[in-house]
């Protein structure tokens, strides 16, 4: 293609943070009609470098051309203004809100007057033209994810966008609201936007992406190739710096005793409907259970009640015997039950606290982190320079506030605190969700560690390869039951029942 086919040119661009280089005379080039699929571990600078573009951060050096012209942006509104707009991993909707006055807000039209019903309408007919089906009417905190993000993708395009930057974009939908989504961004392409996809999900930078470049530890390490001139295995490597390996070993390992168990448990979610119905569940020593589900059938709620972060309406919940239902998040913690949260950031860490504070959460009133009544924080920063070694947490210090750091780093320091205290029982809730293929590798060895040191590991997963691979025992979650125990690792079966269909035929059976 000619030079001229270039819609936007990022140029030696430079950014830096305290302690981070996280862009390193980085070059990036965007098509007319292209999906340009921006690929790299977890602070390799992707992120950073887009939003850059989105005139979110202002570069220390390099330039961007636009159109043939030079620009320079001091707000996300100078970009959107020349058809820039970047959709964000976390969204930034009001829930109390339409979704058509989420689209409207922050807007000059209309000033005075709106009339809701009018552009309730208009934003009907912008859904329809690209395949973004929504209720204009609709309440945020009524939608799944996948809508929310219809609702963000029609803000940038109301907007009048023609550049679609997408940062991860599918780390919280599920199998089929990615499909969906893909969809979208085909009709997109075909109706001449440009879209940036930045992701660390190889398979899917295959199958929907032009071109692919690739960022690592903020320098370029492959620009704009084509996906059939590449491979999994090859993108990985430029990803990594290493050869990554797609299968981890696992043993050969004869169960041991029961560890977890749990009787007739039922559990109600947020909005106080049935989450749980009458779950019967059994773990033992040196057992991975393998939890497959659609996002929103209950595995958020069965992680919480087992951890004491949910009361239970109903049954019993046994750590080695020991009944921990309805009981205060400390008593399933002296019991030996280590958690990874699938919300890293709320949940798993407090944000701005230090790495050091994070990983000694558990253990800060036992020696040798206490002294009598006080904390010894030579001991803590101790403990913290250890873990941070032993699992490769990239951080300028402990004392580094753990809200700046990447998705992987996070992660690493979740796993720190929980797996150092040798657990019995392991709750692995969506453990590589969001991650790198380096560091998802690492995750996966680490649970396997685990599993043959003796503990008992419950991993819920929305990922069916990672279940398949892991798993000792798999189990089907659907609407707040388990549909499926001892399933055969076969991608038909656990997806029919996922999805009810299983549930479906059973009905129809007992009709006849």
């Amino acid at each position: 293609m000619a030079e001229t086919d270039n819609l936007v040119e990022m140029r030696g661009i430079v950014k830096r943070f305290p302690g981070v280089l996280a862009n390193d005379q980085v070059d990036f080039e965007l098509r007319r009609g292209e999906i340009h699929a921006l690929l790299g571990e977890n602070g390799a600078g992707k992120s950073t470098l887009m939003s850059v573009l989105a005139g979110l951060y202002k570069p220390e050096a390099g330039t961007i051309v636009v159109r043939g012209e030079p620009v320079s942006f001091n707000s996300p509104r100078d970009a959107i203004a020349l058809g820039l707009g970047m959709i964000h991993q976390h969204f930034t909707l009001i829930d109390s809100h339409t979704v058509t006055e989420n689209i409207l807000l922050g807007l000059d039209d209309p000033r005075f007057l709106m009339r809701l019903s009018r552009y309730d309408k208009r934003m009907a007919e912008m859904g329809e033209r690209f395949g973004l089906q929504i209720t204009p009417q609709a309440k945020i905190w009524q939608l799944s994810v996948g809508e929310q993000q219809r609702v963000e993708i029609l803000k940038m395009l109301y907007r009048g966008v023609q550049v679609l930057i997408m940062d991860e974009p599918t780390s919280v939908l599920a199998p089929q609201e990615i499909e969906e989504l893909f969809k979208t961004l085909r009709s997109m392409v075909d109706q001449g936007k440009s879209i940036v996809f930045i992701s660390h999900k190889l398979h899917e930078a295959m199958s929907i992406a032009d071109r692919i470049s690739v960022l690592r530890h903020g320098k370029v390490t492959a620009a704009g190739i084509k996906p059939e001139a590449t491979s999994k295995a090859e993108l990985a490597n430029l990803m990594v710096g290493r050869k990554v390996l797609f299968e981890v070993e696992k043993k050969p390992r004869q169960p041991g005793d029961v560890v977890l168990e749990l009787h007739g448990v039922s559990a109600d979610n947020d909005k106080g409907r049935p989450a749980l119905l009458n779950i019967e569940l059994e773990l033992r020593s040196g057992e991975i259970l393998g939890l497959a589900g659609v996002a929103g059938n209950g595995q958020t709620e069965l992680g919480e009640v087992i951890t004491g972060l949910r009361r239970c309406t109903s049954g019993k919940i046994l750590v080695n015997g020991k009944d921990v239902a309805n009981r205060s998040a400390r008593i399933p913690i002296e019991y030996g039950v280590a958690h990874i949260p699938e919300d890293r950031t709320h949940v798993g860490t407090a944000p701005n606290l230090s790495i050091t504070d994070n990983v000694i959460m558990k253990g800060y009133r036992d020696p040798p982190l206490a002294r009598g009544i006080s904390l010894d924080r030579n001991a803590a920063r101790e403990k913290a320079e250890r873990l941070k070694d032993e699992y490769t947490i990239l951080a300028p210090s402990v004392e580094t506030p753990v809200r700046l750091l990447s998705g992987g780093n996070l992660q690493r320091v979740i796993l720190a605190r929980e797996l150092s205290g040798k657990p019995t029982l392991l709750i692995a809730m969506q453990p590589t969700r969001g991650l790198d293929v380096g560091a998802i590798e690492g995750v996966q060895r680490l649970l396997l560690e685990q599993r043959e040191a003796g503990a008992a590991i419950l991993l819920v997963s929305e990922e069916l390869e990672e279940i398949f691979m892991l798993s000792d025992r798999i189990a089907v979650i659907y609407e707040g039951e388990i549909v499926g125990d001892g399933v055969e690792p076969n991608a038909e079966r656990v997806g029919l029942l996922m999805t009810g269909g299983e549930r479906s035929r059973k009905s129809e059976r007992a009709a006849r």
